[in-house]
């Protein structure tokens, strides 16, 4: 699978990294240093490489948006045409100290990305934090954590979760893109636990019977 990716940070090349040992074909674009997205794709290796917005999102089956939520109208402008194309969104709208929500419960940033993208599929997923995704395992005591998705096309979200599952996590469908306005405050509370509480590396496992 190719898989534009918009946004060169620490979440954007720990997924990357994962899913080029899994045989995916990168191209990263975006970044305040231009320099960044050539280093990444050169640690990476091969499977990855470097273009624009516009050039990513042409490449990609997927495209990936990992930006923080206050670039999300530049970066989706620079992108281009999204129609038809499958946006897997890691965006949570935090401000920008990360002291909280810029929007939630009654509306999240996956709901405000589909209202500028309105002719992509946009999926929306928060993986595991950027230091369990540059980690040596994914697992917190050979558990696999929890990784909630939404979305309203069931085709894309099924394209989502198999790129989950290849980052060993467990993806359960949470329901309908709206229901990114829970996911996304519960995701802040998992910040406020690691970094503010200092529990250090954290995430959600879900359990039913």
């Amino acid at each position: 699978m190719n898989i534009g990716i918009i946004g060169a940070g620490n979440m954007g090349h720990g997924l990357g990294k994962l899913w080029a040992q899994s045989g995916h074909q990168l191209m990263f674009s975006y970044s305040r240093d231009i320099t960044k997205p050539k280093k990444i794709a050169q640690s990476i290796g091969s499977n990855a490489r470097v273009g624009t917005p516009s050039e990513a999102v042409a490449f990609a089956d997927v495209v990936l948006l990992s930006v923080p939520y206050g670039a999300v109208g530049d970066a989706l402008k620079a992108a281009g045409s999204l129609k038809d194309k499958i946006v897997f969104s890691i965006v949570n709208a935090l401000l920008p100290d990360m002291s909280g929500m810029a929007v939630g419960t009654s509306t999240s940033a996956a709901e405000e990305i589909a209202k500028l993208a309105p002719d992509a599929d946009v999926v929306e997923a928060l993986p595991v934090f950027a230091e369990v995704l540059n980690s040596d395992s994914r697992r917190f005591n050979d558990r696999q954590a929890t990784v909630f998705y939404t979305g309203d096309n069931e085709r894309s979200k099924q394209v989502v979760a198999g790129l989950l599952r290849e980052i060993d996590v467990e993806p359960i469908d949470a329901g309908a893109l709206k229901n990114s306005r829970y996911v996304e405050p519960a995701m802040m509370l998992l910040i406020q636990l690691a970094y503010t509480q200092k529990m250090g590396q954290v995430g959600f496992k879900l359990l039913n019977r």
